[in-house]
């Protein structure tokens, strides 16, 4: 009888042993599919001018979020990012042409897509705003300036990102993919890629300077001075466009100019801002050259009747009143010249800036020899006034 072999135990390593079936996490189902769907099937027709597109999305959508998405979805699914133009960009040019060229083309770059998302935005009762700054893509800086898009919804402001949300760059070629992440998206996420040029655009009690956004220190730092964005906007917003300028160019300046594209901007803002003033000189010296030129009529009309030996009669107040008015012209005219304050910038009117004050006082000085004739004029009787219109010679001869 055969004694049956032994048999050995074999121990199989760690790493040989079964491996778990790999779960992949569910996909978030779409909770715009249906407004998505229905914003891309704007007619044609309708898809060439702001107010068609804006009467569409009014009258198959309600709330600032449907109207916002859908807007957002139908530029990212008709818009194409155009490459061959990606550097050109001209934040300053009219806004107009700006949401013109991909309502016409089918084609833009950020500007465009920007500009015609809020323009459909604002035309449908959700008010939005184009933002300028530049961005930050896998930890670096880009080297050229970005626009985007901050909407008002349900009173809280939310950034749309419609370049970025259409899709990405590829290889030279643009690639069409909705971004989600771009759309309704808070502030404290989206200052991690996006910062303005102009930090009340980030919409955060304690902005983020331009060199926190570099070294990614974007969280709240509650040791800054707290900013209250809300009321900035309101007084921002009660501004003249220079006055906004003018502040916007303070809070450039105090984020720090880390970049060309900061400095750029500042430059642009300081820029506007003096041109502005020198506009805003050369208006008040028309305005006073004007008023001039006006009083010296009026002070014509007076030496005409005069030479007309004030004929036909009129009463010695309203005679009175045709030198009082040029008096007045000329004091309101002291107090415009004197509010012209040059720099040595404003070379060009300085000197029709003094001939014109020059000839305000020798106006001035002829108005009181005016003056002073009728003070004596109105001092007289009737013979005697006669009288002061003739010159005599030693023999009584009257010349006139």
């Amino acid at each position: 009888m055969k004694i049956p072999g032994l048999l050995t135990a074999i121990l199989l390593p760690a790493y040989l042993q079964a491996q778990k079936p790999t779960v992949k996490p569910p996909v978030k189902p779409n909770p715009f599919t249906q407004i998505d769907a229905r914003a891309l099937q704007l007619p044609d027709s309708s898809s060439h001018t702001v107010s068609a597109i804006a009467a569409y999305v009014n009258a198959n959508f309600t709330t600032s979020t449907e109207k916002a998405r859908a807007i957002f979805i139908w530029i990212a699914g008709n818009i194409q990012y155009d490459i061959d133009n990606m550097f050109a960009i001209d934040f300053y040019q009219d806004s107009a042409a700006k949401v013109a060229r991909p309502l016409q083309t089918r084609k833009g770059i950020c500007e465009n897509y920007a500009a015609l998302f809020s323009a459909i935005s604002n035309e449908a009762g959700v008010r939005s705003l184009v933002i300028e700054g530049y961005t930050k893509q896998r930890g670096f800086v880009d080297y050229i300036p970005h626009a985007w898009c901050a909407a008002l919804i349900d009173g809280n402001w939310v950034f749309i990102d419609p370049t970025w949300g259409s899709g990405y760059v590829d290889k030279g070629k643009f690639v069409r993919k909705v971004n989600e992440d771009c759309f309704k998206a808070n502030p404290e996420a989206f200052i991690k890629s996006h910062i303005p040029f102009d930090y009340l655009w980030e919409f955060l009690n304690y902005p983020v300077t331009n060199q926190e956004f570099y070294e990614e220190k974007t969280a709240p730092d509650k040791s800054k001075p707290y900013f209250d964005f809300r009321d900035s906007i309101a007084a921002y917003e009660a501004m003249s466009h220079i006055q906004q300028e003018t502040v916007e160019a303070v809070r450039v300046e105090k984020n720090g100019l880390r970049n060309g594209m900061v400095f750029d901007w500042l430059r642009h803002l300081k820029l506007d801002i003096e041109n502005d003033r020198q506009n805003r000189l050369i208006d008040a010296y028309n305005g006073a050259l004007q008023d001039f030129n006006s009083a010296v009529r009026q002070f014509n009309v007076f030496i005409e009747y005069r030479n007309q030996q004030f004929k036909p009669v009129k009463p010695d107040p309203e005679i009175q009143q045709m030198l009082d008015t040029v008096n007045h012209v000329l004091q309101t005219l002291g107090t415009k010249t004197s509010g012209i304050v040059l720099t040595p910038a404003d070379s060009r009117i300085q000197q029709p800036l003094q001939q014109l004050k020059g000839s305000i006082e020798d106006l001035a000085g002829k108005v009181k020899e005016q003056q002073d004739f009728l003070t004596e004029y109105f001092s007289k009787g009737r013979s005697g006034r006669k009288a002061m219109f003739y010159k005599t010679t030693l023999f009584g001869r009257p010349i006139n």
